[in-house]
């Protein structure tokens, strides 16, 4: 199946380690041209030599998305050197895990600029030229914790199913210009941070990791966790020519974890 990505340029934040670095891979083997962002340049070198080795082509513009005044001259170097962006992917990073009540107002400030006003800058970054083109696709990666709040998640519970309202509102803004805009939530899928929150788990009820390991995937219909790949699949499927008539939508790679319709 032809996806129709060669030539396309795609940004993908958070793409120096775990999802974004594999849905960065996924693309650049279907043929598109991937710019890599994220705060790591030394872990976007090492995702870039890869995907080159690979056959690929990927471009690195280092970026921290708390700082928004870096933003706008990201977008501005990607577009000189590489031209404008047809599919964003939007992945940030978790904040620390916590509870709702008592979070301090610079914590909320301070996550909020990194996990949304980032999202939401960028995005209005490369809109106008996708609705120009009347091609573009922006994907928001978020948490399953916006169909059910995960304990002990407070902020990003919260701060998520923000993007999930504004990404819904937009997608009906830009429809009629041949830009999709869909929410893809992951599950438990095989990363750094679902191993940090494991053992946070087992450290916090004193049980061995193994023990927290198999209880998690015990609650999860496939009986395990999902693998980087099988959700830069999805990831790609959206970007992709093919997806042209989905748009304003959450899709789960969650091998049935969340229990509600």
């Amino acid at each position: 199946m032809d996806l129709g990505l060669k030539n396309k340029v795609a940004l993908v934040l958070a793409a120096g380690g775990g999802l974004g670095e594999r849905i960065a891979g996924t693309l650049a083997e279907e043929g598109a041209t991937v710019c890599l962002s994220d705060v790591n340049e030394t872990a976007l070198n090492g995702v870039a030599g890869a995907i080159v080795k690979n056959g690929g082509t990927a471009k690195v513009f280092p970026a921290d998305l708390s700082n928004l005044e870096t933003l706008d001259s990201m977008v501005e170097a990607i577009v000189s050197t590489v031209g404008e962006v047809d599919i964003l992917v939007n992945i940030t990073g978790g904040p620390p895990a916590t509870p709702t009540a008592g979070i301090g107002s610079e914590a909320w400030e301070k996550n909020f600029r990194a996990m949304v006003l980032s999202v939401t800058r960028i995005t209005d970054l490369v809109l106008p030229g996708m609705r120009r083109r009347k091609w573009g696709r922006i994907i928001t990666s978020t948490s399953s914790g916006v169909v059910t709040p995960i304990p002990d998640l407070g902020l990003s519970n919260a701060l998520r199913s923000t993007l999930v309202g504004w990404s819904k509102t937009l997608s009906r803004e830009v429809a009629a210009d041949g830009v999709t805009v869909n929410i893809i939530i992951p599950g438990r899928i095989a990363t750094k941070r679902i191993r940090q929150l494991d053992e946070m788990r087992a450290t916090r009820e004193g049980k061995p990791l193994h023990d927290v390991v198999a209880a998690s995937t015990g609650t999860i219909p496939m009986r395990r966790y999902g693998e980087p790949q099988e959700y830069a699949d999805m990831v790609t499927f959206l970007a992709s020519s093919r997806a042209s008539y989905v748009t304003g939508s959450m899709v789960r790679v969650d091998g049935g974890l969340i229990g509600s319709i």
